[in-house]
C-alpha cells in the first residue's frame, strides 16, 4: 500500500530554504519573500488567500504543504502582566513560552527543546529529563502563535532564547529560527533585540560566530570551576578557560555584539563577597555585562535565594569594580513563569526523572 506523504511545513524554512523549496518546483526566488510577508507579517496561513501568488501555485501549495504551528494547551496571566503559554506539539509533548510585558519593551521568552538534555541543579526545566530537539517550525512557531493571540496591543520587541532547553544543542534549527526573526521580511528584529542564552557549549560558540549575530548570554552562575562543576555540570566538558576564551572571541569577531554572564543567586552557595570578588577577577578582561537573577524556587529545590540586601551587597562589589551589572527583577513567579521555573509537558527519553526518585529515595531512607 503505497504511504500518504506528510505535507511540508512552511514554518520549517528560514529565507534560503524557501529560495530553495521553490527552486525545486521551477519557482522564482521571490516567491520567499512573497510567502515570509504571507505568513509571518501578516499571519496568513490560508494559501487561497496569497492573492499575489499565481493560481497554480496556490492550488499545489493548498494539495502538498501546510503552515502548522504549535496548538495552545493553557493560557495564563500573571498578577504584573506576564503572560504564560503551554503549547502542545503534535507528538503530545509540550512546551512553555513566556511574553514579558515593560515599559517601552516587550519579551518573548523562547524554548528550543522539550525539556533539556543537561543538569542544572539549581533549573526546574533541567529536572523533568529531555525528549528532543524543537523543529525550526515549533521553535518560531512560538513568535508566531505569541504575535497572533498579543495583537497590535501589545509589540514583542525582544526575544531571548531563554526557554526550556540549551539552544545550542539544537544548532541548526535555533539559527534558522533566528534568522527568520530578524529578516526584515518576517519580524524584523534587531540582531541586539535577538539573545541566545547557552550553559556553555564551547564548540558551537565558535559555530555561532560565524553563522549568526545575535547577542549571547551565558549562564555562568559561579566563579570557579569546583563550584561550576556542581551547579551546571556541562563544565566539567567546557571548563571556564574554554568557556571564557570562546566568549572573548565571539565578542572581538564583531565589536558590536552584546555578552552578558547570567548569574543566579543561591542563598549560602555563590553569594559571598569572596565569590564577588573572584567574579570580577574572572570577567576582569572580558567587555561585558552581569545580570544578577535572585532564584526562583520550585517543588523539590533544595536552594534559597538570597536576601535582597545579599543581592545589593554583592552587587556593590562588582559595581565598584567596573563591571556593568543588574539585577533582573522577577516576573510572573505566580504562574511559574519566572527564570528557571518552566517545565511544559516532557516524555523524558533521558531517564533523569526516575534516576532523581531514585536518589532522593536512598537519601530518605
Amino acid at each position: 500500500m503505497k504511504s500518504v506523504q506528510e505535507p511540508v511545513n512552511l514554518l520549517d524554512f528560514d529565507r534560503q530554504g524557501l529560495v530553495s523549496f521553490f527552486d525545486d518546483l521551477g519557482e522564482k526566488p521571490f516567491r520567499a519573500t512573497q510567502i515570509l510577508k504571507w505568513v509571518h507579517q501578516a499571519g496568513v496561513t490560508n494559501f487561497s488567500l496569497m492573492s499575489n501568488l499565481s493560481k497554480s501555485l496556490r492550488n499545489y501549495l493548498e494539495e502538498h504543504c501546510t503552515i502548522s504551528a504549535p496548538k495552545i494547551a493553557f493560557d495564563a496571566i500573571a498578577s504584573d502582566g506576564t503572560r504564560k503559554w503551554l503549547l502542545e506539539m503534535a507528538c503530545g509533548n509540550r512546551v512553555e513560552t513566556v511574553f514579558i510585558p515593560e515599559s517601552g519593551r516587550g519579551t518573548l521568552c523562547v524554548s528550543s527543546q522539550v525539556g533539556c538534555s543537561l543538569a542544572c541543579t539549581f533549573c526546574s526545566t533541567a529536572q523533568q529529563g529531555f525528549n528532543r530537539n524543537l523543529s525550526v517550525a515549533e521553535i518560531i512557531g512560538q513568535l508566531f502563535v505569541a504575535q497572533q493571540l498579543l495583537g497590535e496591543q501589545q509589540k514583542i520587541s525582544n526575544i531571548v532564547m531563554m526557554g526550556m532547553g540549551e539552544p545550542l544543542l539544537n544548532f541548526n534549527n535555533v539559527v534558522a529560527a533566528m534568522n527568520l526573526m530578524m529578516d526584515d521580511f518576517a519580524y524584523g528584529l534587531s540582531k541586539r533585540r535577538v539573545t541566545l542564552s547557552t550553559s556553555g557549549i564551547v564548540p558551537a560558540i565558535y559555530r555561532l560566530t560565524e553563522a549568526c549575530d545575535v547577542s549571547l548570554a551565558v549562564s555562568l552562575h559561579a566563579p570557579n570551576d569546583e563550584l561550576r562543576n556542581q551547579l551546571v555540570p556541562i563544565n566539567k566538558k567546557y571548563p571556564l578557560k574554554e568557556l571564557l576564551e570562546a566568549c572573548r572571541h565571539y565578542v572581538k569577531s564583531a565589536p558590536r555584539r552584546h555578552i552578558t554572564f547570567e548569574y543566579v543567586m543561591l542563598a549560602g552557595i555563590n553569594d559571598s563577597e569572596s565569590d564577588a570578588r573572584a567574579l570580577v577577577r574572572l570577567l576582569k578582561k572580558i567587555s561585558c555585562k552581569v545580570n544578577l537573577i535572585p532564584f526562583n524556587p520550585f517543588p523539590g529545590s533544595d536552594y534559597q535565594c538570597t536576601s535582597n540586601n545579599g543581592v545589593q551587597k554583592f552587587r556593590d562589589i562588582l559595581h565598584r569594580s567596573g563591571l556593568v551589572v543588574t539585577v533582573r527583577k522577577t516576573r510572573g513567579e505566580d504562574i511559574d513563569a519566572a527564570c528557571g521555573q518552566l517545565v511544559g509537558k516532557v516524555a523524558d527519553k533521558s531517564r533523569r526523572t526516575q534516576k532523581i526518585k531514585l536518589i532522593k529515595a536512598e537519601h530518605a531512607a
